[in-house]
C-alpha cells in the first residue's frame, strides 16, 4: 500500500487555479464535481463542454471564431475548433509592461533579464527582420541555439509570422542536427559559434559549417553572440533586430504548424512531429493553469535544452503571464546545488527537475529547503523518467506538505503530460496522481481490453487538441498512422507500460518496447531500477531481456555502473540478487550482472534499453543510436564489446 504524502488541501477551491475552474464549471453547467475523479470523468465524456470551458475560462482569443469545438472526432484526423484563426505568439506576449518576463541564467555570460515590454519590442524587431529576409507563412526557421532569451524572441517572432519553428541544442553534433533539420528544409538558420560548459569554452564553428553545407535551402544565417567563437559570413543578431519594430501577429488556422519537434532518434531517423498553434496554445493553457497552478506573478524554472519538449512547455509559461527562467550550462556545475541556488535567487514558484537530479540531490545529502530560501516554491515538477518512492519521500521530507510534488509523464508526441498531478489530487509515494484533464488514458492488455491493477499498454481513447497535426513529409499520413494507431485502430498507443490503480493513480514502468517478457510474465524496467539503484554501491543500472526463440525464459541481463571506487565483486552481486528477490520476485533475479563504466542515456536522461538490446542481438551501434544523442558519447562502447565477446 502506497503512503499518502499529501492530501488535497481543504482550501483548494479558493486558492488554486483548478479550484476556481471547478467552481466556474459547476456554476456554468449546473454540475456537482466533488473531486478530481468526477472532474476528469466529465472532461473526457463531454469533451466539447470541457474544452469550451478551458478556452473561455483561460482567455483564448480567436481572431475568427470557430464553427464548433470538435468537428471530426475520429483518430487520426480529429478536427478541433474548425474555422477558427488565432496566433500562439499573441497570447505569449500579453504580460504587464514593466514586469520581468524572461530571466536568462547562463554559464557563458552574465544574467540577462527582459521585461514584458522589452520582450515585445525585441519580438517586433525580430519579426521585421525575419520578414526582411523573406520569411513568410509556412517557411521553416531553424535554431541551433542554447536556452537563451534570444531563442525565445526568435521563436515568438517566427510564430507571429505563421512561419514554422524548429530547434536543436548546440551540444548535438552536425550529423544528428542534419537528421532533424534536413527533414524540414529551413530557409533561415540561427546559431551560435560556441558556448560554455562546466568552465570551458566549446567551439561549434565546424558543426555550423557542416550544417550550412548540408542544408542547401538555407538562404540566411543569423549568428547570436555567445562566448568567444564567432560565426563567419553571417548576419548578426543586432543586424536582424536593427529594423523598425513591426508589432502584431498574423492570424492562422487552429491547426497551422507552430513548430516541429523531433523524437530522440535512438531507434532510427527522428520523427519530425508537427504541432499546431491552437493545439499547443489550448493544451498548455490547460496544463499550466490547472495542473501547474501558474498565473500572473508566478515564475517557472525548469532545466531544459532547446531539443526537448520541456523547452516548449517552459516558454508556454508566458501564456499564463508567468515569467520564465532559462538555464544554459551544465546542470551539475559547479555542484548539484546550482539549480537550487538559482531557484532561490530568482524566486521560482514552480521548480521543475528531472527525477535523476532529485535522486542525485538526495544521494548527496543536500537539504535544499534548509540551505536556501525557497519559500516562494509552491510546486516541484518532475518528468523525463520514473521517480522512485524514495524520491517522493525525500521531497516531502525536505519541503513539507505546503509544496506539491507533481510527477508527470507524457512526451514529445503530445508536447504535454498524459498522466500527472494537480492541487486537486492527492500525492502517493511512488505513484503519479492520475490522468490529465481531457486525456482519456487507460491501460490495455494484448486483446485491447482496459485493465486496472496490472501492467498494460498506455493508450488514449479519445482525441486531445495537442496530438500532432502530422509528421513533416509524411504526406499520406501512413507513418503517423503506423506509429500510433496500427495496434488498435482509432486508439492512440503511446509506447509506455503503465499500471492504473482503482483510484486512478498510475505507475509508468518504462517503455513497452523495452518490457521484459520473462517466461510469459511481463516485468517493467522501472521497478528493477528502484531496487537496484537504492543500493549505495550502485550509481546507475540498465536491464534488458533477450528472448529465447524456443519459448523459454530467455536471458535477463543487468548492467550496473558501480559507485566510485566500488568493485562489482561477488558480495555486491549477491546483494543485488538478494534485494531483487526479496523486494520483487524470483523472476526479477538476473541471469547475469555485468559492470559498465557508464549507463547509456540520451540527453533528456532516458535510459537506452531498446538500442542496447538491439546491440546485444547483433545490430551495429550506428544503426541503433547516433552518438550525438547520448549524454556520454562513449556510453555504448562497453556494450558493443560485451556483445562481441571482446574485452573493453
Amino acid at each position: 500500500m502506497s503512503e499518502l504524502l499529501r492530501p488535497v488541501a481543504d482550501d483548494v477551491r479558493e486558492t488554486t487555479e483548478i479550484g476556481r475552474f471547478v467552481t466556474a464549471v459547476e456554476r456554468g453547467h449546473g454540475l456537482t464535481l466533488p473531486d478530481y475523479a468526477a472532474l476528469h470523468r466529465w472532461s473526457v465524456t463531454e469533451p466539447e463542454a470541457f474544452w469550451s470551458a478551458v478556452v473561455t475560462h483561460l482567455g483564448v482569443r480567436f481572431d475568427t471564431p470557430p464553427r464548433a469545438v470538435l468537428g471530426r472526432r475520429g483518430m487520426p484526423g480529429a478536427q478541433w475548433f474548425p474555422g477558427a484563426t488565432l496566433n500562439y505568439a499573441a497570447h505569449a506576449l500579453d504580460g504587464p509592461e514593466g514586469d520581468v518576463a524572461v530571466v536568462g541564467c547562463s554559464q557563458t555570460r552574465d544574467r540577462v533579464e527582459l521585461t514584458w515590454g522589452g520582450l515585445r519590442e525585441q519580438v517586433a524587431r525580430a519579426r521585421a527582420g525575419l520578414r526582411r529576409l523573406g520569411v513568410g507563412r509556412g517557411d521553416r526557421v531553424a535554431a541551433y541555439l542554447p536556452n537563451l532569451p534570444e531563442t525565445v524572441v526568435a521563436f515568438l517572432a517566427t510564430a507571429s509570422l505563421g512561419a514554422v519553428w524548429t530547434s536543436c541544442a548546440p551540444e548535438f553534433g552536425a550529423r544528428s542536427v542534419l537528421d532533424r533539420f534536413g527533414q524540414v528544409d529551413p530557409v533561415v538558420l540561427l546559431t551560435v559559434g560556441g558556448y560554455g560548459w562546466a568552465g570551458r569554452d566549446v567551439d561549434r564553428r565546424d558543426e555550423v559549417a557542416a550544417l550550412r553545407a548540408g542544408l542547401p535551402g538555407v538562404r540566411h544565417v543569423v549568428a547570436v553572440p555567445y562566448g568567444p567563437h564567432t560565426v563567419p559570413d553571417a548576419m548578426t543578431w543586432d543586424e536582424l533586430l536593427a529594423a523598425d519594430p513591426e508589432p502584431g501577429t498574423d492570424p492562422v488556422p487552429f491547426d497551422h504548424p507552430l513548430c516541429v519537434l523531433f523524437s530522440s532518434g535512438t531507434t532510427g531517423l527522428p520523427k519530425a512531429i508537427v504541432h499546431g498553434h491552437g493545439g499547443i496554445l489550448v493544451e498548455h493553457l490547460k496544463n499550466h493553469a490547472l495542473s501547474w497552478d501558474l498565473g500572473p506573478g508566478d515564475r517557472i524554472l525548469w532545466y531544459s535544452t532547446t531539443a526537448w519538449m520541456m523547452w516548449n512547455a517552459l516558454v508556454s509559461g508566458l501564456l499564463r503571464q508567468a515569467s520564465i527562467v532559462l538555464i544554459d550550462g551544465n546542470p551539475a556545475h559547479p555542484d548539484l546545488g546550482w539549480q537550487w541556488r538559482l531557484a532561490a535567487e530568482t524566486g521560482a514558484t514552480l521548480l521543475g527537475a528531472s527525477p535523476g537530479f532529485l535522486m542525485a540531490s538526495r544521494a548527496a545529502g543536500l537539504r535544499p529547503a534548509a540551505e536556501h530560501d525557497l519559500s516562494a516554491v509552491r510546486q516541484i515538477g518532475a518528468a523525463g523518467s520514473p521517480l522512485p518512492p524514495e524520491g517522493y519521500r525525500w521531497v516531502a521530507e525536505q519541503f513539507g506538505p505546503e509544496v506539491l510534488l507533481n510527477v508527470g509523464s507524457g512526451g514529445t508526441d503530445v508536447c504535454s503530460g498524459i498522466v500527472q498531478g494537480s492541487p486537486f489530487q492527492p500525492v502517493w509515494s511512488g505513484e503519479i496522481s492520475g490522468p490529465c484533464l481531457g486525456v482519456d488514458a487507460a491501460a490495455f492488455d494484448d486483446a485491447g481490453r482496459p485493465v486496472v491493477g496490472e501492467l498494460g499498454e498506455l493508450v488514449i481513447r479519445a482525441p486531445m487538441p495537442s496530438m500532432p497535426v502530422g509528421f513533416w513529409g509524411d504526406d499520406d499520413g501512413s507513418r503517423y498512422r503506423d506509429t500510433y494507431f496500427a495496434t488498435w485502430p482509432g486508439v492512440w498507443r503511446h509506447g509506455d507500460w503503465v499500471r492504473f490503480s482503482a483510484d486512478g493513480s498510475a505507475v509508468v514502468a518504462g517503455r513497452s518496447d523495452a518490457t521484459l517478457n520473462r517466461g510469459g510474465v511481463r516485468l517493467g524496467t522501472a521497478e528493477f531500477y528502484r531496487v537496484v539503484e537504492e543500493l549505495p554501491e550502485v550509481e546507475d543500472s540498465l536491464v534488458v531481456h533477450l528472448e529465447d526463440p524456443a519459448g523459454g525464459n530467455g536471458e535477463l541481463l543487468l548492467f550496473v555502473q558501480p559507485a566510485d571506487g566500488t568493485p562489482l565483486d561477488d558480495a555486491l552481486v549477491t546483494r543485488i540478487r538478494t534485494a531483487l528477490r526479496g523486494e520483487l520476485t524470483p523472476r526479477h533475479v538476473p541471469d547475469r550482472i555485468e559492470a559498465v563504466p557508464v549507463v547509456p542515456r540520451n540527453r533528456t536522461g532516458k535510459k537506452l534499453e531498446v538500442p542496447v538490446k538491439r546491440i546485444l542481438l547483433g545490430a551495429a551501434v550506428d544503426d541503433v543510436a547516433s552518438r550525438d544523442v547520448l549524454a556520454d558519447p562513449t556510453a555504448l562502447d562497453a556494450l558493443v564489446h560485451f556483445a562481441s565477446g571482446t574485452p573493453a
